[in-house]
Order: structure tokens, then sequence, then C-alpha cells
């Protein structure tokens, strides 16, 4: 396993409680400042020479850690607004690594603040520095930078991870390698506020007041948010897994048209077992869709050792190919072998049964894109309950639920956070949940499918104060619409812009430059009721491509005004 993050653990001597006296400026788009801490030859100076690689200028191995880093910055600077500088102090040092898993990086606020002027939305709450700071238009407290990132500099030795290094491109082609984009990306997301300061062992707040974060975590259980409860609920809340849900409007907005159809599994017959059964997803294999794959389950039989573990080849090869192979997780080989396996052996698909007690169904990751069968996993209960039931015949359809979404609760609006029912201490609470499909920049683990796309996050700042509303979207009375974000963003070079309609009207959305000109028109006339959505390649109204930079996308329509910012990286 990579973790992607381990919260920062700033001490409590750098957390001050700031009053700021001075008037608020107009917000603009952020500058985020890289800060080297690195001493001369390692790190950001690491004169190693590299040839420049996937749109990172850098010839040697230093210059390209920091390109990637402001390229970084950069990204989050176009999304949010302030105009502070928001200052990032960062370094490489050798952290945690084995040929197998390694702790990539860890990053935080280095200050937090509360009750400054003019008064913040949520009063007697914590905000981070960088927030703290854009909402008051002035520099809390100068004697600390913002953010402090520290990133593992053995990722580059050959004998961390095995043969996988850091890739400093900006392309996403980092074949088996780790991009470092969107890590970077992460951990600077948990300085600018994707985090909880509260204890996630005890469920103590920090110094006894909320963190502006914990106003938006909802337990579905108790039906109370954090700051509404006491140490001992938000401890319990804290490994409540499957039941801890983001519950902010931008979000709730945006998660449909983020997160797809929710993996399904339906027990076919015996009749003992009939019924659906929770299943998880994998990140290789064939995509699940309906109908989806009816077929027999057959248990999987290497031979050696744990037997039902597939690591080797299996002996049952014959009983196995056209049909579903239950597999057992295990420590003796990865998930990724045992599909390998199974696929030679001709199945069709692979269930795999977690080796752990758990309320929910594992996750699994991994990239092999010669693994076409279609996976799926089950709790442990769940595949026990299915391998006594073998010698009558189990049939099962592994498909998906198109009415519910994966990561997020019932409803389909709130995403589910990450609280495993065993504390993951430095990445519970402060991660989307792993369940989230297609994957999210902040869930707690590396994943290879996300590049440069801020997904939620960006949605989740808004709740948070970072993009007001009354900034963000204007919107007049009364109300018939709702504006939404582009998809993705930033984006290159095109982007899909979402906005429903309460009813049909007249309606214009159109796309202008910083200058105010209109760049081209996406649509003009009668539009019906609905949830809408429209893309725009990036070009005018002649067709010509548009320059990289900052552009503004506006909705009209029978009552109603918004405008939102978005950000093209690439032609």
């Amino acid at each position: 396993m990579i973790l992607l993050a381990r919260r920062h653990a700033f001490a409590p001597a750098l957390l001050a409680l700031a009053l700021a006296l001075a008037a608020p400026t107009v917000a603009s788009a952020a500058t985020v400042t890289i800060i080297n801490l690195d001493a001369a030859g390692e790190g950001f100076n690491d004169p190693t020479p590299r040839a420049p690689v996937g749109g990172n200028p850098g010839v040697t191995l230093g210059a390209q850690r920091f390109n990637v880093f402001q390229h970084a910055a950069d990204i989050w600077g176009g999304l949010l607004t302030s105009s502070v500088v928001i200052t990032v102090e960062a370094n490489f040092d050798p952290q945690f690594c084995t040929p197998t898993s390694a702790v990539l990086g860890s990053a935080g606020p280095n200050t937090v603040e509360m009750n400054f002027t003019p008064p913040p939305e949520h009063p007697d709450t914590w905000y981070v520095a960088a927030l703290a700071n854009a909402l008051t238009g002035t520099d809390l407290d100068t004697g600390f930078n913002d953010i402090g990132i520290v990133f593992n500099s053995d990722v580059d030795n050959p004998t961390c991870l095995g043969t996988r290094s850091w890739y400093y491109g900006y392309d996403g082609l980092e074949g088996t390698d780790i991009e470092l984009v969107p890590v970077v990306l992460h951990e600077m997301g948990h300085g600018l506020g994707f985090l909880t300061l509260v204890d996630d062992s005890n469920g103590a707040q920090f110094m006894n007041f909320p963190d502006v974060y914990e106003r938006f975590m909802l337990d579905l259980t108790t039906g109370k948010h954090w700051h509404e409860m006491t140490d001992g609920e938000r401890a319990a809340s804290a490994v409540n897994n499957g039941n801890l849900v983001w519950d902010g409007p931008a979000v709730a907005f945006k998660t449909p048209y983020t997160l797809g159809p929710r993996a399904r599994l339906v027990v076919n017959g015996p009749p003992a077992i009939a019924g659906p059964m929770a299943m998880g997803r994998a990140s290789y294999g064939a995509e699940l869709a309906t109908p989806g794959l009816t077929r027999t389950v057959v248990q999987a039989n290497d031979g050696t050792g744990t037997t039902s573990d597939a690591c080797t080849a299996l002996i049952n090869a014959g009983a196995v190919a056209g049909n579903i192979a239950l597999v057992d997780r295990s420590a003796d080989c990865t998930d990724l072998v045992k599909a390998q396996n199974v696929q030679a052996a001709g199945a069709h698909g692979i269930l795999y049964v977690d080796n752990v007690a758990s309320s929910t169904p594992p996750t699994l990751r991994g990239t092999d894109p010669t693994l076409t069968l279609t996976v799926g996993a089950v709790r442990q209960a769940d595949g026990n309950a299915i391998r006594a039931e073998l010698g009558s015949g189990v049939n099962l359809t592994l498909t998906i639920d198109p009415a519910k979404l994966s990561g997020a609760d019932d409803s389909g609006t709130r995403p589910l956070l990450y609280a495993p029912n065993s504390l993951a201490p430095g990445s519970s609470l402060s991660h989307w949940d792993v369940q989230a499909y297609p994957n999210l920049l902040m869930e707690p683990a590396l994943n290879t499918s996300v590049h440069d796309d801020v997904d939620l996050t960006r949605q989740l700042f808004e709740d948070i104060g970072w993009l007001p509303r009354v900034t963000s979207v204007e919107e007049s009375a009364p109300v018939a619409a709702r504006l939404g974000d582009n998809h993705p963003e930033p984006f290159g070079p095109a982007t899909t812009i979402h906005f429903d309609l309460e009813r049909g009207a007249d309606s214009d959305l159109s796309v202008f430059d910083l200058s105010g000109r209109r760049v081209k028109r996406l649509a003009g006339g009668w539009l019906e009721a609905g949830p809408h959505m429209l893309r725009w390649n990036g070009t005018d109204e002649s067709g010509r491509r548009m320059a990289p930079g900052v552009y503004f996308y506006r909705l009209t329509t029978g009552g109603f005004a918004g405008t939102r910012q978005m950000v093209m990286l690439s032609r």
C-alpha cells in the first residue's frame, strides 16, 4: 500500500488565535508561493542532471521537483480566491519506505485562526491560516508560512518501491512510476483546509473549539454534525464506517455529476442466500455495467498453502473456466496476482472475499491493462455465506445500481468521508472514502487514475469559505436555476459545464475572457427544465483555439444570473 498522506502534526505552540483589524480587499485569484527549505545539494537543490520530461523543463532533479510543486501551486491558485499570498514551505527528506509500501508525503497548516475581523460565517471556529488570510485580506501571522509539506526523497532510491520512482512530468504519462503532480495537489489540499483538527483517537477538539471542517461532518447514525457532538460521540463516529458523510451544499450539488453508479452484487440462487449484497469495485478489469455478468460461482483452488487464495496457477482451471472464481484475499500475494491467475484459468469473473471483518466491502487498487475479467469484492461474512452454499450451486450477477452512487450515501448528494472501523491515524476523517468511483484526489491512498483534476475538493473548499457563494455565483430572485461547476477543472483542452433549471425558460450560457469579452455562446434560446451539461472545447465562435488562462462562464435565465470561473491549462 502506498499512503498518499498523513496529516501534518503541527505543534500547538504554532497555533495562534488572532484578531485582524484590517478591512478585507476584493478577492482575486490566489498566488501560491513555494518556500524551499532544503539544504544545498538535496531535495529541491539536488544537482543530479535530468532530461526535461512531460512538459517539465527542469534539467536537474532538484529543479524538476520544484517545478512540479509550483505547477500544482498554480493550479490551486487559479481555483481559489485570495488577495494574500499563500506561502508553502516544503522540502524532501527520507521517509518510511520498503520495496512494497511507502509514505509519499505529509502536510498541513502551520497555524490556525478564529474570530478574526470581519467576522467569519462561523464564530468560535478554527480556520486554517491560508483561508483565514483570504477571508480577512491580510496576513494574520507574518511569523509563519501558511502550509508545511515534507515529501519522501527515498522514492527516487532504487531500494524503495523496487523499480518505481517519482515521475516529474505534467502530462499524466507516468507509466509504472508515481506521478508527483497529484500527490502535491493532495498534500496542498490538506494545508488549504481539507482536514479536521480533532484528535481522532479520543474525539477531543483542538483547544475545545470546533474547526470549520467539523461543521460539515455528519454522522448518519446519530444525525449529528461533529461540532454538535461530545468527545465520546466523535470518537465513535470516527470508526462508523460507511456512515460519516460531508454535508455541504456546494459538494451536494456537484456529487451527482462526479461519482459513478455503485457496484452491486445479486445472488440469484440458491434461495437461502438469494438477494443483493454490497460489493466493492476494483480499479482494474472490465467496466461494470448493466445487465452485468451472470455466472456460476466456483471456489478457486491453487493446490498450495492457502488453496483458496489463487496465489499460484489454479489446479481446477477446468471448473473455473467460463465462471466466476471465488478467491480469498491474503497477504501472501497481491490482488492483481490473484486476478492474473484466475484469468489465465479461463474465468470470466473474480469475486474476492475480504480477509478481515468489516462493515463495508473492500475497494481494490492496482493497474493491469491485460486484465479483462469482471471484478468484485465482498465482506468476509458475505463471502463465507456464499462459500457455505457452493454445494447447492451459487449463481450471481456482478453489475451496478444506477440509482445509487459509489462513495456517497443513498441520497446521492453526500460523499462518504474515510472512517474505517479500525482507526487509521493520520488518514481517518481527513479524506474522502475509498469507495468513491471514479477515484478522487483526496482519498487516503494513491490512485493512478488521478492526474490534475481536483474534483469535489473545490466544492468542499467552497463549503468551508474559500469561494463564498455570494461572489462565486451571483443569484437574483426568484431563483429558477442552479449553476454548477465545470468538469474537469482545471482542464485542457475541453470541459463540461453543469447546470439545473427548475423550469423551462429562455436561457443563455456563454464563456467570457478576463476582459469581459464574450468568447463563445454555448446555449441560447429555450431550454427545458432539468439538469443540463454543455461542453466547451476551448474555441471561440470562429473555431480558433483560445490561449490557456482564466475564463468565466455565465448563465442567465428567467430571474437568475450566475457566473463561475474556470481555468484552461493547455490548448
